[in-house]
């Protein structure tokens, strides 16, 4: 029984002796860290307001060595953490081929985005050379490429779009100006009779590494309407009739059958529609029949046909 006890009080000592140890390994851990010091700490680049005539390339530093005078708490939290330095692309010069920001100007970015009880003593470099090279820009057009299959009786109303419609493309003259378009990926609907609306991805030319792209997905939407057919029964003009002549064509109209949306259909009459028959087509030949044309249409319509595409004449002279 007292050995147990004798055992309890042991631990409870050990205990309060272990704390007392630590406690004191704080106390003199965080005087120390209220010291100032003077040691080196990393930071990481991140390039920023590249002028539109420039691209980074892939040579670039992106990390850089200075020699700091700080307490030793902002030590500590740049050991743990690297931090993070915004460099102003714009401030570079451009000398002996390349693109450098010289120590005064990269000192003067640092210093702005430290606290002011941190002094940048030195720099692992005299300027920093940033890799930038010259770019033209294009605007180019999105082309979708879409496999679409309506319904029966459905169509689509108006031109498929895309949005946005381009994409601006930056990089070196020579791998830009061979571009026409740039291509959706494939997309493929089946059995559509309502509006549609698709995000894909666009799909870029091989050989472009140091050019980049303003976007890379786009939107394809389309209008989908269902369409009916009606007949319009359209007079036949005669053109280029010989002087001293008169033409009379038998019918003198002609049937046209147009498919376009119910709602458009109302909207349309038989003067929307031109029909011509050229005598001049003839060149002296003996034919009876002249061929027909439609000349003038209405917008709007998914298609127009002539029921008859020849007519018979007989000429008289007056």
């Amino acid at each position: 029984m007292f050995k147990k006890v004798l055992n309890g009080l042991n631990q409870k000592k050990a205990k309060v002796f272990s704390l007392f140890l630590l406690c004191s390994f704080l106390a003199w851990f965080i005087s120390n860290l209220s010291e100032t010091y003077e040691s080196r700490a990393y930071f990481t680049l991140n390039y920023r307001n590249l002028p539109d005539s420039l691209l980074l390339g892939k040579n670039s530093n992106n990390q850089i060595e200075a020699k700091l005078r700080t307490s030793g708490f902002q030590f500590l939290y740049y050991k743990v953490f690297k931090r993070r330095i915004d460099i102003d692309v714009s401030q570079v010069k451009f000398q002996n081929g390349g693109y450098v920001m010289s120590e005064e100007a990269l000192r003067r970015q640092i210093d702005q985005q430290l606290s002011q009880n941190i002094s940048v003593l030195d720099l692992d470099r005299s300027v920093l050379d940033v890799d930038l090279y010259q770019v033209d820009s294009r605007k180019i057009p999105i082309e979708p490429k879409l496999n679409i299959q309506l319904q029966q009786n459905y169509i689509l109303d108006g031109k498929i779009k895309t949005s946005p419609d381009s994409v601006i493309v930056k990089g070196p003259k020579n791998e830009i100006d061979t571009i026409e378009t740039i291509k959706t990926a494939p997309i493929q609907l089946t059995n559509i009779n309502e509006d549609f609306s698709s995000e894909v991805s666009l799909v870029f030319p091989k050989g472009l590494e140091n050019s980049i792209f303003s976007v890379g997905r786009a939107t394809v939407v389309g209008k989908v309407s269902k369409f009916s057919e009606k007949v319009f029964d359209v007079p036949i003009q005669v053109l280029n009739i010989p002087e001293g002549y008169q033409i009379r064509t038998f019918p003198n109209s002609v049937t046209v059958l147009c498919k376009a949306t119910i709602e458009r259909l109302k909207e349309i009459s038989a003067s929307d529609f031109e029909v011509v028959a050229d005598y001049g087509q003839l060149d002296g030949s003996e034919s009876s029949k002249l061929f027909l044309e439609i000349t003038e249409s209405p917008q709007k319509v998914y298609d127009i046909k002539l029921e008859e595409n020849t007519v018979n004449f007989v000429l008289k002279q007056q």
